[in-house]
This record gives structure tokens, sequence and C-alpha cells, in this order.
């Protein structure tokens, strides 16, 4: 068992032992020029991955979703997000800020949009109204839920935006995971989209990095747009060393994690039928709702660290748990234990 067990985040993963040593000994160049070697290696594994035409390396999903929309819009356009989306909640106005956009919140019914309201976001708009430049998807859907989303949702929504002139984005930070839950290929879920970003630091356990991922001549802009926020690097190939390791040895171990998580949901579920939606734990992401018992959220997260457990607080209700790398059985079976402690 570990001294700490860490739930809060898959974003909490350690380089492998494997990723420090390519680090350490990663063939670099300037990235800036476009010279580094390794960068570039893992730029190619990523678009081939995705059957996407260019990739670009970037330090975090929220650089990438921002660049995404910067490279993308004109000031005052307007883009569809989630309601749950972390692009629209979990950014610091990034859509405002940096891209002057406005973003138009769309309500999600397990993770999915109603075809008809992005038809009704974008039909009949005069004078007085934005142009509506891109959809964005995120799969999985709801950091706090994981929601995987199938190829046939996303095939459906992106032909619906397209009708409409619209880019269609995916944030898959998590799109292993999506993958992992629906047994298909990551390549597969994403063919509907246009540009996309996935994460190398969470299940994949890299310590940095996050891939962009589209058209060669909207990766050219991208890098553009990179430059100018300040996140063109010098001998990057030292951190993308570790993310070429992850896409090679840390993709099907994914599916440990959603073990992980359904064994946690079932055993509470066996303590008390209120405390976890099993059907609902798809993916790496547990919630529990201790006011089952009589308990909140911040009762139980304050108890569990007693036990050497952290865990998210998403509202006084709700605690958030994410399986990851970092996270092994007996770490589980500690936190069942634990849980069942502090809530008997």
């Amino acid at each position: 068992m570990n001294s700490i067990i860490d739930y809060r985040s898959d974003a909490v993963t350690l380089a492998t032992f494997e990723m420090r040593q390519a680090m350490a000994n990663a063939e670099v160049g300037d990235d800036f020029a476009g010279e580094d070697p390794t960068v570039n290696r893992l730029e190619k594994m990523s678009a081939s991955l995705f059957n996407k035409e260019a990739a670009m390396f970037v330090i975090s999903g929220t650089m990438a979703n921002q660049i995404a929309i910067m490279a993308t819009v004109h000031l005052g356009d307007e883009v569809l997000v989630g309601e749950e989306s972390h692009i629209y909640n979990l950014e610091n106005g990034g859509l405002a800020a940096l891209s002057g956009v406005q973003a138009r919140p769309l309500k999600s019914y397990d993770g999915m949009f109603d075809l008809n309201d992005i038809k009704r976001a974008v039909e009949f708009r005069g004078i007085e109204s934005s142009s509506v430049k891109v959809l964005c998807l995120e799969n999985t859907y709801d950091l706090n839920r994981g929601i995987p989303l199938t190829e046939t949702y996303i095939s459906s929504v992106s032909d619906t935006a397209h009708k409409y002139d619209m880019m269609v984005y995916l944030d898959g930070a998590r799109i292993f995971n999506a993958a992992a839950a629906l047994n298909e290929k990551p390549s597969v879920l994403c063919k509907g989209v246009d540009v996309m970003q996935f994460s190398l630091c969470k299940g994949l356990s890299a310590p940095v990095g996050c891939m962009l991922l589209g058209s060669k001549k909207f990766i050219e802009r991208a890098k553009v747009i990179r430059h100018r926020i300040g996140g063109a690097m010098a001998q990057a190939g030292h951190m993308a060393a570790a993310g070429i390791v992850a896409l090679e040895t840390m993709v099907d171990r994914i599916q440990d994690d959603h073990l992980n998580a359904k064994r946690l949901a079932v055993e509470l579920t066996k303590f008390n039928e209120g405390l976890v939606d099993v059907e609902k734990t798809l993916t790496n992401i547990v919630q529990i709702n201790p006011n089952c018992v009589g308990k909140d959220a911040f009762y139980l997260d304050n108890a569990l660290q007693e036990y050497g457990v952290k865990v998210k607080v998403v509202d006084s209700t709700t605690c958030r748990l994410v399986t990851h790398y970092g996270i092994n059985v007996n770490d589980i079976d500690h936190t069942i234990y634990a849980i069942k402690s502090i809530l008997s």
C-alpha cells in the first residue's frame, strides 16, 4: 500500500522508471525550429495513431484547448460547449480572454448533446447574431463522471456540425479511457472530428504534455499561436521522450484503472447501495454520495485523510475518486476499509 493514496486526479501520476531513463537519454534539438528529433517522433506517432495529418506537442490540455480555438475563430464569434465541459468551466475564462469569443453552453444528457439543441443554436441567425464557428466535444465527458462517448454519437454530432460549417474540436484528454471502456480503437472514436487533443500525463502517466492534432495547415497555424503565448520550447525532447514511452507502454494498462474503479464501486455498494451508482462507473472515476448515511462530502474527505487517502470534493453531497497508475489493488482494499470504517 502507498503511504498516501491520492485519488484527486489521474494527473498526480508519476513517471515510470523507463520514462525517466528515456528523458535522461533523449536525443534533442531546437523544437522551436522543428529540429528536435524526439519531439518530431512523438508528433508523428500521435498523428498516425489517430489518423490525423499532423500533431503538435504542448505543455498542457488547457493550452491545447485554447490554441485550437485561437487558431480558428475571429473576435466576436461563438463556440458551442458542454455546460459541464473543462474548456468552459475550468480554464479561467480563456475562451473570452484569449480568443474574444462568446461561449454558448449546451445541456448534455449523460454526456451527449441533443442534435436539435445544436440546430437551434445555429439556425435563423441574423445580422445581430455571432457566427458559430466551433462545436467543442469532450471524451470522456465531464471530469467528475468520466462518461465514454461512442463513435456513433461522435460521428452523428460531427455530421450535424459540419452541415453548418462548424469545426468540430474534441478535448480528448481521457480519450484512451473512452476507448478502453468501449473496447474501440481511439482513432475510430475520433474519425469524425477535425481537431483534437489528448493528454500524456493522465492515464498515460507521463510527467507533462499534451498532443494537439489536426490537418497540416491547422497545425502550422497552431504553431504560430503556440509561440505567441509562450509555448514554444527548446530541447523539448527530454519531455517528449516520456510521452513516447507512455504511448508505447501505458495505453493497454488503462483497463487496470477501470477494473480498480469498478472494484471500489461494487464493494462500497455492498456496504450501502446508495453510496455509489455502479452502472455509472464506466471508466476510472468513482462518485461517492455519503449523504445516504447522513454524512456530507467534506466530512468524508477530512476523515479519509486520517487514513492516508485523498479525494476530491465535488460538492457537499459528492466526492470524486479517480483511479490511475499510482493506485493498486491493495490501495483499493485499504480505501474500502477506510470508507466503511468512517461511515459505519
